[in-house]
C-alpha cells in the first residue's frame, strides 16, 4: 500500500517546487510512486499551474456512460452510501470512477461538493493522470494499488488543497474495473481513511464477481472454515459443467491456479465432480463442504451463487423438475438460521416467533425497519429456514438501480429489445429467483409505473422480459423491505394500494439498535465474525459506556462499520479504546446530562406508605415498575414515558 502517515506539508511543497524547476525531487521527501507520477505527468504535457478542462461529458454522454457501467454502479452504490456514512462529518466526498478515471457517481458533504466542482471533481470528468496529472484516482489505476495523494503531492497546483485516498477495483480476471476514492481538504485528513476505502473496494469487487457469474456457480474457498463469508475468502466461478471460469487472487493463491495454461475443471482441482460437491454443500453446515486438493491439503468450500434453474439454460420448466423436488425437500431447511438472530432482545425474539409461523407458507413478508437494522440479514435467514433454502436468494435494491434501468434489471430483456441491449439479452432478477426467494429491498422507492408490472408478476406468477413474445412462468417467494411508511405512501398516492396489500401478507418490524437490549451480544457476534481466528479483542470500559449511550443512527450496519474500523486501528495489546473509533463517533453520543429520574415525575405513590418521605431510590423503582406495567413490559415505551433513555432504565433496574 503506497501512502504516508502525517507527512510534512512544507517539505512536500519544497520538493514539488524543486521538481517543477529541475525535473527531480530531493531524495526521501516524497514516495517513489509520487515522483514517478510527477515524471509521467510532465511527459504527458500536463500544465502544473492551471486546471485543464478536457472532455467533460455532456448530460447525454454521462447518461450513456452510466448505462454502460450500470452493473458497476448498481453494485457500488450501496457500498458508497455505507462508506459515506462513516465519513459524513469530515467534509469529504466519495467518488466512483471507471477504469479510465471517469467519475461516474459522487456523494458527499454539500459544502465541499461546491469546492470540488470548482476543480472539476464531478461526474462526467476524467481524472486520469494524462488529463489531471498526479492524483489518487489516476495514479491508483496505474499503480494498481491503494494510494494516498496528499496536498502538494498533486501535480496541478490548484489541487494542492486536496487529499485523496483511492483504491482500484479489480474485476474477476484481475483487471482494473474502476476506482473508489475519498477526497477532502488535506487539513482534515484521517489516517484510517485509506483502510476504509480499501475494504469498501474489496466488497465491491466481490459483488461484481457474483454479478458477472450469476448464471454460473460461484464458490467461496478458504483453508479455514471460519474465514468463509468474510472479505478474506477466495471466490472461484465454474460453468455448469464444472470448468473454471474465473478466480480472484485469494482463490488463485490457495488453489495454486496458474495465470496461464490449459483450462482446468473442478475435477482437476478436487478429484470429484462439481455436482457431488454442490449436493454435499447444500446439506452441510452453513452450506459448506470440505475437499482435498491435489497436494493433500484441505480446502473448505461454500456456495456463494447457486446455479440458475433449468429454464434459464433453455430447458422447459416442469412441475416435477429437479429444481422443484429439491426446493420441496424438507432436509434443505435450516431453522437454526432464525435462531441465530435471537441474541436476547425481547422485541426481536417476538418478531422471530411470528416469522417462524409463516416460513414456507407462501405468505408475502414485509420487513420494516430503519436503514441499517439488518433487514437483508432477516430476509436471508427466512430463506435459509424455508423449503427453498437450496435454491437462489436474489436481492434487488430498488433504490440503488437507476430508474431508467430498473425495468430491464428486474424483468430482463430479449436480444435486440432496445438500442444498446446485450447481444444475447439478459435474464432478469425475477427469473433468477425461480424456485427460490426474491428479496426486494427499499420497495417504497420503486417507480410507480413499475409497481403495476410487479403486481402482474405476483398475480400471474409469470414474467415477460422486454421484447419477449410470451410470458415465462416463475415460482418465487417474495420478501420485501422498506424503511419508509408504505401506508403513508399509499395515502399520498405514491404507492399502489393493491400492491401494498399483495406484499403485506405479514409485517415483521426490526427495532432500531438504540431500542435493543442485546447490544453486548451483537458486539460479540460481530467481533467473532471479523476475527475468525478466535483471538477476540477486549472493549475498554470507556468504549462500553460510549456504545451504551450512542444513538446509533446507522443501526447495526453502523455498529459493524465502527467495529471494523476499530479492529483496523486497534493496538497490539488487543484492547479497543476510544481512540480506535472513527473520528466524530463520540461527538454523536447522547449527552451525559440525560434527564434522570430524579428530575422526572415520580409516578403513582402508594399512600399507605406516604406517612413519611420515601427514599428517592424507592420512588424511582416504583416509577419504573408503574411505567413498565402501563406499557405491558415494553422497555422502550416505558423509557420514553419516563423521559429517560432505555439504557438508563436498564441501569436503574440493575441496581434495584
Amino acid at each position: 500500500m503506497k501512502y504516508e502517515h502525517s507527512p510534512d506539508v512544507s517539505l512536500i511543497r519544497r520538493a514539488y517546487g524543486t521538481f517543477i524547476e529541475r525535473g527531480a525531487a530531493p531524495e526521501g521527501v516524497v514516495p517513489a510512486f509520487i515522483e514517478n507520477s510527477w515524471a509521467r505527468s510532465h511527459r504527458a504535457g500536463v500544465d502544473s499551474d492551471r486546471v485543464r478542462e478536457l472532455g467533460r461529458l455532456t448530460d447525454t454522454e454521462l447518461l450513456r456512460a452510466e448505462e454502460e457501467h450500470v452493473d458497476f454502479v448498481t453494485e457500488a452504490a450501496p457500498v458508497m452510501e455505507n462508506l459515506f456514512g462513516e465519513i459524513a462529518s469530515t467534509g469529504s466526498i466519495v467518488l466512483l470512477c471507471g477504469a479510465d478515471g471517469l467519475i461516474l457517481k459522487s456523494m458527499g458533504d454539500p459544502e465541499f461538493l461546491e469546492r470540488a466542482e470548482r476543480v472539476a471533481l464531478a461526474p462526467g470528468v476524467s481524472w486520469s493522470e494524462e488529463t489531471k496529472g498526479t492524483n489518487a484516482i489516476g495514479t491508483a489505476i496505474i499503480e494498481r494499488s491503494p494510494v494516498i495523494v496528499y496536498a502538494a503531492q498533486h501535480y496541478v497546483q490548484h489541487h494542492h488543497f486536496l487529499t485523496c485516498s483511492a483504491s482500484p477495483i479489480l474485476d474477476a480476471h484481475g483487471r482494473v474495473a474502476g476506482v473508489l476514492d475519498i477526497t477532502g481538504d488535506y487539513r482534515s485528513h484521517q489516517a484510517h481513511t485509506i483502510a476504509l476505502v480499501k475494504m469498501s473496494a474489496q466488497v465491491i469487487e466481490r459483488q461484481l464477481f457474483r454479478r458477472q457469474y450469476r448464471n454460473d456457480v460461484v464458490l467461496r474457498v478458504h483453508s479455514r472454515p471460519n474465514y468463509l463469508g468474510s472479505i478474506y475468502d477466495g471466490q472461484i466461478a465454474f460453468s455448469l459443467d464444472g470448468n473454471v471460469l474465473a478466480a480472484n487472487s485469494a482463490a488463485r493463491s490457495l488453489l495454486r491456479l496458474p495465470d496461464l495454461g490449459p483450462p482446468m475443471c473442478f475435477h482437476d482441482l478436487f478429484g470429484t465432480h462439481l455436482d457431488h460437491a454442490l449436493a454435499e454443500a447444500r446439506w452441510g453446515d452453513r452450506g459448506m463442504c470440505s475437499l482435498r486438493l491435489r497436494d493433500g491439503s484441505v480446502a473448505y468450500l461454500q456456495i456463494d451463487v447457486a446455479p440458475l434453474p433449468r429454464a434459464a439454460r433453455g430447458r422447459p420448466i416442469t412441475a416435477e423438475s429437479d429444481v422443484r423436488r429439491r426446493a420441496a425437500d424438507p432436509t434443505s431447511r435450516a431453522p437454526q438460521a432464525l435462531e441465530q438472530l435471537d441474541l436476547g432482545d425481547p422485541a426481536v425474539r417476538a418478531m422471530l416467533d411470528r416469522a417462524r409461523r409463516v416460513v414456507g407458507r407462501d405468505i408475502p413478508i414485509l420487513i420494516e425497519g430503519e436503514t441499517g437494522t439488518g433487514k437483508e440479514w432477516l430476509a436471508r435467514a427466512l430463506h435459509a429456514a424455508g423449503p427453498r433454502a437450496a435454491m437462489s436468494f436474489v436481492a434487488v435494491n430498488c433504490a440503488a438501480i437507476p430508474e431508467g434501468l430498473i425495468e430491464s434489471e428486474l424483468f430482463g430483456y430479449d436480444e435486440g429489445a432496445f438500442t444498446g441491449a446485450r447481444r444475447k439479452g439478459m435474464v432478469g432478477r425475477v427469473f433468477q429467483a425461480h424456485g427460490g426467494t426474491l428479496f426486494l429491498d427499499e420497495i417504497g422507492d420503486m417507480p410507480f409505473a413499475l409497481q403495476t408490472r410487479l403486481l402482474r408478476v405476483l398475480q400471474e406468477r409469470a414474467v415477460s422480459p422486454l421484447g419477449a413474445s410470451r410470458p415465462i412462468p416463475v415460482d418465487i417467494a417474495v420478501v420485501c423491505a422498506t424503511h419508509r411508511n408504505l401506508r403513508g405512501l399509499v395515502s399520498a398516492g405514491q404507492f399502489r394500494e393493491d400492491l401494498y396489500y399483495r406484499l403485506n401478507g405479514i409485517a415483521l418490524r426490526l427495532p432500531p439498535l438504540r431500542e435493543r437490549a442485546d447490544l453486548p451480544a451483537l458486539v460479540q457476534r460481530i467481533l467473532e465474525s471479523e476475527c475468525p481466528d478466535g483471538d477476540l479483542p477486549r472493549l475498554d470500559e470507556s468504549v462500553v459506556r460510549l456504545f451504551a449511550t450512542h444513538p446509533w443512527p446507522g443501526n447495526v450496519r453502523q455498529l459493524h462499520s465502527v467495529l471494523r474500523t476499530a479492529l483496523a486501528l486497534m493496538p497490539s495489546d488487543g484492547v479497543i479504546r476510544t481512540d480506535c473509533l472513527p473520528d466524530g463517533f463520540a461527538d454523536d453520543a447522547r449527552t451525559a446530562d440525560e434527564p434522570a429520574l430524579d428530575d422526572a415525575a415520580p409516578g403513582p405513590v402508594d399512600h399507605d406508605d406516604a406517612r413519611g418521605a420515601l427514599p428517592l431510590a424507592e420512588l424511582e423503582l416504583r416509577a419504573i415498575r408503574d411505567a413498565l406495567a402501563a406499557h405491558d413490559g415494553n422497555v422502550s415505551a416505558a423509557a420514553r414515558a419516563l423521559g429517560i433513555g432505555r439504557n438508563t432504565l436498564y441501569r436503574k433496574l440493575g441496581r434495584a
